[in-house]
């Protein structure tokens, strides 16, 4: 049997039957390659495809990406009686037609590769797919991306990647603190702190992470030199960062929930949540709003500007033992201890799934699939089809005895990264990562000149913490016009001494003799004073007759409360 390959950059080779059959795998490789592995059951060689066959796929497929970018249905014209209005109508259409047909043919070159997943035939179904099945088929450079590295004396372990997917950081609770580069699979750094180490997290490069130690939270560089030590954050239990704001948040074991600027040393906010000790928390990517989850059940979300939370949702009625968001910002996972993980939709804040299965660790991949990890048994749930009906997709058990703690998509790879009770562990999720990077954003082979500038561009688009909220596509809007508040007590005087002393201030023309006295000046001004304080002293006459009118109450009201339910009634 023989692999096809339609495309200069797939790989063609022989391969055996498999024990799985009727079965078609496509996996997106690291070096951003894609791989087809096609099996059959019968062994003949295909026909040759002739020339005119491949320029009617050619054609099949421009026209499908050509769909893609059309702004729905073209309008139907025939209905329009205004010549002129049809023809602007119809030049209108050509234009979207060709903006179509010329994005659609630049996707080639800016979107290179294509995303790969498993897919079943028949009566197989991708989660019955195990990872040895996998390792079999895929390329060397794919199939070193599954390890498991045993660490039993140092564990449990935490992991965090960087935001291009290049560098990971692994923590251990024994103290064990390990800088690894996961293109080559090489140790940079490991350091030994000798105390509990909680959590992990990389700040806006590879070159800084912090570490939630014991008793204070520790700034590193990636030679395992100690920066700064945050006295400020206490113990803290977990550590998220924000990378367009520059600000570091941690929550500690008293409920404190704080924000520091990386780049001042600033505490933005520091705010008691009020719901207790909470080891469940989560930074939205699409509008940096930081979610807890806490022992009753509730998910608080918060700001850095505001002491109180910007929404608190019952999620659960019990205590939320994991949460993760989607990238997108619009969906949000939550598990609890009764055994079941809730899909909600942020929008609207509701429940638009409820699967029947616990999770210690949820995390949402680049391309929407949601893992889920309890005990030694990790479960990948994906929505192919985008009506947000996530269903098994794969599942992987680790060795007896691990207690997985952590599940962490790496970013631009099909790797999902496991950190357990007996160290760290890698696996191949086909179909998890992002196919394309945009250098701008994030580079997996940036040189250190281009972390150089990348580091400045970011550090001048900084944003600062008000532009953090629920919906940030109103920031550069204009404020929609309240009503105005009524002006205290204070303010009507302020505005009063204003108009006299503007009244005072007033020059009058030089007249002729005899019509331009003292006595008259002084006349005309007291006279202008008088103008200037009569709307205000209208106003409050005005406002002295509401509140007399306002005195006068029914006979109900005057009573005792007691007796109010004794008073005869009026007839209506």
């Amino acid at each position: 049997m023989r692999a096809t390959a339609q495309d200069p950059r797939f790989y063609s080779y022989s391969l055996p039957a498999s024990a799985i059959a009727a079965s078609i795998l496509k996996f997106q490789q690291p070096n951003f390659t894609r791989l087809r592995l096609s099996w059959g059951l019968s062994s003949k060689a295909k026909p040759p495809v002739t020339m005119g066959a491949k320029k009617e796929n050619s054609d099949d497929e421009m026209d499908e990406k050509v769909k893609k970018y059309l702004r729905g249905d073209a309008a139907n014209l025939e209905g329009v009686k205004d010549k002129k209005l049809k023809g602007q109508l119809a030049v209108r259409e050509d234009l979207y037609g060709k903006s179509a047909k010329t994005a659609a043919k630049i996707e080639k070159w800016l979107l290179p590769s294509e995303g790969g997943y498993l897919e079943a035939e028949g009566i197989e179904k991708t989660w019955r797919i195990k990872q040895e099945s996998i390792a079999r088929e895929v390329d060397i450079l794919s199939s070193r991306n599954q390890y498991d590295i045993v660490l039993p004396e140092l564990g449990p372990y935490t992991l965090d990647f960087t935001s291009n997917g290049r560098y990971m950081a692994a923590a251990g609770r024994k103290g064990h603190l390990a800088i690894v580069d996961m293109k080559t699979l090489n140790l940079i750094k490991e350091i030994q702190v000798r105390e509990t180490v909680r959590d992990v997290a990389y700040l806006h490069n590879e070159l800084f992470f912090a570490a939630a130690q014991k008793k204070y939270t520790y700034i590193y560089n990636r030679e395992g030199t100690e920066l700064h030590c945050l006295k400020e954050h206490g113990p803290v239990l977990r550590l998220q960062f924000l990378k367009n704001h520059f600000l570091l948040a941690s929550i500690n074991k008293f409920g404190q929930l704080r924000y520091q600027d990386v780049t001042m040393g600033e505490m933005i906010g520091n705010f008691r949540t009020g719901l207790g000790r909470t080891d469940v928390m989560q930074v939205n990517p699409f509008n940096g709003v930081v979610a807890l989850g806490h022992s009753s059940g509730t998910v608080t979300m918060w700001k850095p500007t505001s002491s109180v939370p910007l929404v608190k949702m019952l999620c659960h009625p019990g205590p939320v033992s994991s949460l993760a968001f989607h990238p997108n910002g619009h969906l949000m996972a939550t598990s609890g201890r009764e055994n079941k993980i809730k899909i909600w939709d942020l929008r609207k804040f509701e429940v638009i799934q409820t699967l029947p299965c616990h999770a210690k660790t949820l995390n949402f991949s680049q391309k929407g699939l949601l893992a889920a990890g309890t005990g030694s048994f990790i479960q990948i749930l994906a929505d192919f089809s985008g009506s947000q009906n996530y269903s098994s997709y794969m599942t992987h058990s680790m060795a007896k005895g691990y207690q997985v703690g952590k599940v962490l998509f790496r970013p631009y790879e099909d790797i999902l990264g496991i950190g357990h009770s007996m160290g760290w562990s890698s696996i191949l999720i086909p179909g998890s990562g992002e196919p394309n990077f945009d250098s701008w954003v994030a580079n997996p082979f940036e040189t250190s000149k281009q972390r150089r500038e990348k580091e400045v561009h970011s550090l001048l688009d900084k944003l600062p913490p008000e532009t953090i909220m629920l919906d940030p596509t109103k920031v550069g809007t204009v404020r929609v016009p309240q009503k105005k508040e009524k002006p205290t007590k204070k303010d009507i005087e302020a505005e009063m001494e204003a108009a006299i002393e503007t009244a005072k201030d007033t020059e009058f023309k030089k007249k002729t003799k005899g019509r331009n006295k003292p006595s008259k000046r002084a006349t005309k001004r007291r006279e202008m004073i008088d103008k200037a304080k009569r709307p205000f002293l209208e106003q409050q006459t005005q406002e002295h007759e509401t509140s007399r009118k306002k005195q006068k109450t029914n006979p109900e009201t005057e009573m005792p409360k007691s007796l109010q339910r004794f008073v005869r009634q009026k007839a209506t």
